[in-house]
């Protein structure tokens, strides 16, 4: 029961990067982007939310389960909802790495208040803790699948030290990282009410829409 606990702690955190990417793109510029910046949110919560509930089914068949076989099923539901979330984070994790790539590549292309953002110790800071937390969602996901490919009772399930260092302190890890470098503090751009034009204030809009850029040369 403990465990699905952490799994759902676990999604709610992959939630909390994904959504995070959209706000990036739209504040550093949505055009070094391969998708539209909403989608970030639709896409990899969706498929978190996808990952979270069948990992619920597994774990419920499982502890309700009366015969090993039934178990065995629950389990390997359960394993396929750890595994698509691992596949979610590795695809986001290669989208957003190539859009800090173009992005860099670009770089004199792009916004005067892009730039002034990228060269802040707040923001800098917030990247830091945004992949701090990422790799450790991620390693504690490679965990869980380590944990139950082996069945019920396996070595790794009863290895109580690897247990803790590798799903309680990561979770813990994740939690502190995402709420010491909160993005109220160290990103105000994610909030509508901090991304502000000459004219007034964009929402949702690109940031860099409020100056002309130079064609994307990606």
């Amino acid at each position: 029961m403990a465990d699905q606990y952490d799994d759902c702690t676990n999604a709610f955190f992959a939630a909390a990067v994904y959504l995070t990417l959209k706000h990036l793109v739209l504040t550093l510029g949505s055009r070094y982007s391969r998708l539209p910046a909403r989608w970030y949110t639709w896409i990899f919560i969706g498929c978190d939310i996808f990952s979270l509930v069948l990992q619920a089914a597994g774990g419920g068949l499982a502890a309700s389960a009366d015969s090993q076989s039934t178990r065995d099923v629950g389990s390997n539901i359960m394993l396929t909802g750890i595994v698509w979330q691992v596949v979610t984070l590795l695809l986001f994790a290669a989208l957003a790495a190539d859009f800090f790539l173009r992005a860099n590549w670009n770089s004199a292309d792009q916004t005067a208040t892009a730039k002034e953002i990228r060269q802040t110790t707040k923001f800098s800071l917030f990247l830091t803790g945004l992949v701090l937390a990422y790799l450790t969602i991620l390693i504690r996901c490679v965990y869980r699948i380590a944990e139950l490919a082996g069945g019920w009772g396996n070595p790794v399930m009863q290895n109580d030290a690897e247990f803790i260092i590798l799903e309680g302190v990561m979770i813990v890890i994740a939690a502190l990282a995402l709420t010491a470098l909160h993005p109220g503090l160290f990103f105000p751009q994610m909030s509508p009410q901090k991304r502000t034009a000459p004219n007034g204030i964009l929402g949702e809009k690109d940031v860099s829409e409020t100056e002309s850029p130079s064609p994307d040369r990606v």
